[in-house]
C-alpha cells in the first residue's frame, strides 16, 4: 500500500516521525482522513484525537490544537501541545477535569469563562483518549531502527 510520511511535532520535541498509510486527525470542522497523495491542504486543528496507521499497526496521539499541513505527500502537524495516549496520566486528566468544572462555576468573566472551558475540553479529550485507546488496544506501530547502530 502506498505510504505517506508524518511528521508531529510540539514547540519542545518531536512527537512522532515516520510513514503512514493514513492518519486521522481532528481538524475545526470536524475529522478528517488524509491518504497519500491526498491535496494540498493547511488547516488549523482542535484539541482531540489524532490516529496513524501504517501496516495494521497504530498510533493514538492527543493535540491540543495546532495546524495541520499536507504537502507533496508530506503531513506535518504542529501542535500546541501532544502526547502519545500511553503516557496521557489519567488521575491527572481527571484532575484538571475536576478543577476546571469547579473553576467554571465561579467564572466571572468571558475571558476566564473561554480559558476555563478550553481547559476542560482539553481534559475531557484525554480522558476519552485513554479510554479508546484502552479498549482498542491496537498495535502500535514500531520506530524504524536506526542504520548506525
Amino acid at each position: 500500500m502506498a505510504t505517506m510520511q508524518v511528521a508531529v511535532v510540539t514547540g519542545e520535541r518531536e512527537i512522532y516521525r515516520g510513514e503512514a498509510e493514513e492518519v486521522v486527525a481532528p481538524g475545526v470542522a470536524g475529522e478528517m482522513g488524509i491518504l497519500p497523495h491526498h491535496a494540498a491542504l493547511v488547516t488549523a486543528l482542535k484539541p482531540g484525537e489524532m490516529r496513524i496507521k501504517l501496516g495494521g499497526a497504530e498510533e493514538d496521539l492527543f493535540v491540543s490544537g495546532g495546524f495541520l499541513e499536507v504537502y507533496n505527500n508530506v503531513v506535518t502537524v504542529l501542535a500546541d501541545a501532544a502526547e502519545h495516549a500511553e503516557d496521557i496520566d489519567r488521575a491527572r486528566a481527571e484532575e484538571a477535569r475536576r478543577r476546571a468544572q469547579e473553576r467554571l462555576a465561579e467564572v466571572q468573566d468571558e475571558r476566564e469563562r473561554a480559558l476555563v472551558t478550553g481547559a476542560l475540553e482539553r481534559a475531557i479529550v484525554r480522558l476519552r483518549i485513554v479510554e479508546t485507546t484502552r479498549r482498542r488496544s491496537a498495535r502500535r506501530i514500531q520506530a524504524p531502527s536506526s542504520s548506525s547502530e
